[in-house]
């Protein structure tokens, strides 16, 4: 199945607030590491502004430190939750003064050679992963957000809950439930509003797919969820794309261009982010931005590991009305294996497993030996 999308945006707004967390506890330091890392990683102003809402200091904030923040790029949203925390930790002691700074992590890219080499693996893992994957079953959440402000004020709209059966390499729906209420008969097409499928490799395919011709680059080394990987850029022209958009108002369905990032880990050479925005949509389309933030993890089905999808965040704008849904994937299990276990759908991955991490120093050299590989 090639990679594809469909967004429909007729959608009917709903005024319903997402569920707060429990409070943290943070330092002043650590509170100005997450917001820079926001800044780094150009998380939307609103989510990181409800994050810190969430956020409980154990020394005092001041304006000076909002200011610097301010400048670094932090946007009005976050400073204006930050200006609250100054409020409410006036009473609490002053962060103990910064050591010396800690020199920047370095470590040398990989030359020209190795990162042919490591491409060539990655690409090869890449080609072979829905061969590899068992047949099974999973339940699939998503999180169907919008705004017509055009300010990412988020409301979420409905929560989809479905059933999602993976066999013989192809993908098949059934949605369970809509806001918690069981409903039959109703296919994944018929939901309406923005919709997604083929996370289970159709992207990978055509990404990695000789006849797309996709240009890489190397960009980086990076961590994520604890473990070192090989960052690189790509791009697909859209002459060679078959990523459509599809508009159901107008019934317009369009090919478009996609450039971003691509994670992979370097012990196994398996992919385990995709991070990508489309190009070369026409003006006159009704969508004019659509993008995709796709993480995979190690996930056991029947005592065996598998790279498997753990949330996708799909967002794309219509005019000024932005759309946002959160996909996660729980409860893998063997096909015919109908589980008596329950998870809690509003129980979502955390942000903090999908953002990407500090380069720290190991004991193990930055490109290590040739190496059997985890599928």
């Amino acid at each position: 199945m090639s990679g594809w999308v469909k967004l429909w945006l007729g959608l009917a707004f709903a005024a319903a607030l997402v569920v707060a967390q429990a409070q943290r506890q943070m330092s002043v330091a650590q509170l100005e590491t997450f917001i820079k890392s926001s800044i780094q990683l150009k998380m939307p102003d609103q989510q990181v502004a409800d994050y810190i809402h969430k956020i409980k200091l154990t020394n005092k904030l001041d304006e000076r430190t909002v200011e610097d923040l301010l400048g670094q790029g932090a946007g009005k949203r976050t400073v204006a939750a930050l200006k609250e925390l100054i409020t409410e930790s006036s009473a609490l002691s002053a962060p103990p003064p910064p050591g010396a700074a800690p020199a920047p992590v370095v470590i040398p890219a990989p030359d020209s050679i190795e990162q042919k080499r490591i491409l060539a693996e990655i690409t090869q893992n890449a080609l072979a992963y829905t061969e590899n994957l068992p047949n099974f079953l999973c339940e699939e959440v998503t999180r169907r957000h919008g705004d017509p402000t055009g300010q990412e004020n988020w409301r979420l709209i409905d929560t989809v809950q479905e059933r999602l059966t993976y066999f013989e390499h192809k993908e098949d729906y059934k949605v369970v439930a809509v806001n918690n209420q069981l409903v039959t008969a109703m296919s994944h097409d018929q939901l309406g509003g923005a919709t997604s499928a083929g996370e289970f490799g159709s992207m990978l395919a055509e990404i990695f797919s000789p006849e797309t011709e996709t240009s890489f680059d190397w960009e980086r080394w990076a961590t994520l969820r604890g473990r070192r990987m090989y960052v690189f850029s790509f791009r697909v022209r859209q002459s060679r794309s078959q990523y459509s958009i599809e508009e159901r108002e107008s019934r317009r369905r369009i090919i478009a261009g996609y450039h971003g990032l691509i994670y992979a880990d370097r012990e196994t050479g398996m992919v385990m982010r995709i991070m990508m925005e489309c190009d070369d949509i026409p003006t006159d389309f009704p969508i004019q931005k659509v993008s995709l933030d796709l993480n995979y993890d190690f996930i056991k089905v029947s005592d065996q590991e598998f790279v498997l999808p753990l949330r996708a965040d799909l967002r794309s704008r219509e005019g000024r009305f932005l759309v946002w849904n959160q996909i996660e994937f729980h409860l893998y299990r063997k096909f015919g294996t109908e589980s008596t276990i329950k998870f809690d759908i509003d129980d979502a991955v955390p942000d903090e497993k999908i953002q990407e991490q500090p380069v720290v120093p190991d004991n193990r050299p930055a490109v290590p030996e040739p190496r059997s590989t985890r599928k």
